[in-house]
């Protein structure tokens, strides 16, 4: 006999974690923001060495980036956990 399915119910320890992603996610914007103003700050400093600036809006990219792989993680994973 064949029944109907109804879908089940999410794992709260997958929706859980997929906070935690999203909560990286926004830790790691935090860090690129951070970046950027230690680079304009060290862009009025005469004494910093050459080329940091640019070697912190590396990092800051970086960090953006970061974060919305994080993002788009987490949104798979509550996608997976609530099918």
């Amino acid at each position: 006999m064949v029944t109907g399915s109804r879908p089940a119910p999410a794992a709260p320890e997958l929706l859980a974690y997929a906070d935690d992603l999203r909560a990286d996610a926004d830790r790691m914007d935090g860090y690129a923001r951070r970046l950027r103003g230690a680079a304009t700050a060290l862009a009025g400093c005469a004494g910093a060495p050459d080329g940091s600036g640019s070697a912190l809006e590396r990092q800051a990219t970086a960090c953006t980036a970061a974060a919305a792989r994080l993002r788009r993680a987490a949104r798979a994973l509550r996608a997976h956990a609530t099918d």
